[in-house]
């Protein structure tokens, strides 16, 4: 008996560390679109790709390998990526966060829970009907929206022209 508690309490113990730290490895924030919208209208050196997706939509998915090797081309340039997932925020633990270790998502993460989403769609881009993926690429003196998903030669394509811009 001694032996089987001593166990149960091992198990225990390991299962809450490893827990612990996989919510560490992928500390992804819930923010309400009032939280987000500074990160879409940041103004300095750097090209900003904000990728609006989800683990539900097969197209988004089939895009995150192209915007990870874009990524991961420029990661040594004034570049950097966002993903603002718009899962339900109660699937964050079940879904995005074990979604994202296994697919081994290095970009920042963010779930936006703000569920007025007419609200806040116009602020992100006026043209924009809320479909999925939404790109939006901005740097400080340009701003493009793309309601469609990427293959990688083309959003690599799009991002070098703006990385090399003076």
């Amino acid at each position: 008996m001694t032996r089987l508690m001593l166990l149960l309490i091992v198990f225990f113990v390991t299962w809450q560390t490893l827990s612990a730290q996989v919510a560490d490895r992928k500390n992804i924030r819930v923010l309400n679109f009032d939280r987000l919208e500074p990160y879409l209208n940041l103004k300095n050196d750097t090209v900003y790709l904000v990728n609006f997706w989800a683990t539900w939509c097969a197209p988004c998915v089939a895009e995150l390998p192209a915007i990870k090797a874009v990524e991961k081309k420029y990661s040594d340039k004034k570049f950097k990526v966002l993903l603002v997932s718009l899962d339900m925020p109660g699937q964050l633990k079940t879904r995005l966060i074990p979604f994202v270790l296994s697919n081994k998502i290095t970009s920042e993460v963010v779930l936006l829970d703000d569920p007025n989403q007419n609200r806040w769609i116009d602020k992100v881009d006026k043209g924009w009907s809320g479909e999925i993926p939404f790109t939006v690429i901005y740097g400080k003196d340009f701003r493009e929206s793309y309601a469609k998903p990427f293959s990688f030669n083309t959003l690599d394509s799009i991002v070098n022209r703006k990385i090399k811009l003076p």
